[in-house]
């Protein structure tokens, strides 16, 4: 299976554009649908198994991408977890602890793409963002889940 399922070229700009665009007036309501809309159609590229790539400029590469160890590079076994709950301590643990494969490809992912920010929704409503943590040296996930609800 190739990497990148469905690849987008030219790359798909419109969250891009409506990210750098600072609307007045009238303006800022159009802006708001149509920034919806655009989060909404690219959300439901996620339907498609695999991950959708979105690059730091906020343009869509592409979407069924499928998440593999760069050549060379050590798994990750464990990272650190921190959940926005007052009171509530940090904790190593192996990624797939936090929700299987999808966590697992993602904390890869960040551990390999030390620049990159992974977002991870499961089915099971867990929903988890992981980037690199250049003072643990490690694979951070933020569970924010709770604050979704």
């Amino acid at each position: 299976m190739p990497p990148l399922a469905y690849a987008v070229s030219p790359p798909f700009p419109e969250l891009a554009r409506l990210s750098r665009e600072t609307p007045r007036g009238a303006r800022r309501a159009v802006v708001q649908e149509e920034l919806e809309r655009t989060v909404d159609w690219i959300a439901g590229l996620t339907a498609v198994d695999g991950a959708v790539v979105i690059n730091d400029r906020h343009e869509l590469l592409g979407f069924g991408a499928k998440i593999a160890r760069r050549h060379n590079c050590a798994q990750v076994e464990q990272v650190t977890v921190t959940e926005p709950i007052q009171g509530a301590a940090a904790a190593l643990v192996h990624p797939e602890e936090l929700g299987g494969t999808r966590h697992l490809s993602a904390a890869q992912f960040v551990h390999d793409q030390r620049d990159a920010i992974a977002l991870v929704a499961s089915q099971d409503g867990r929903f988890t963002i992981f980037e690199w943590s250049p003072c643990e040296a490690m694979v951070h996930g933020h569970k924010v889940e709770v604050l979704l609800l």
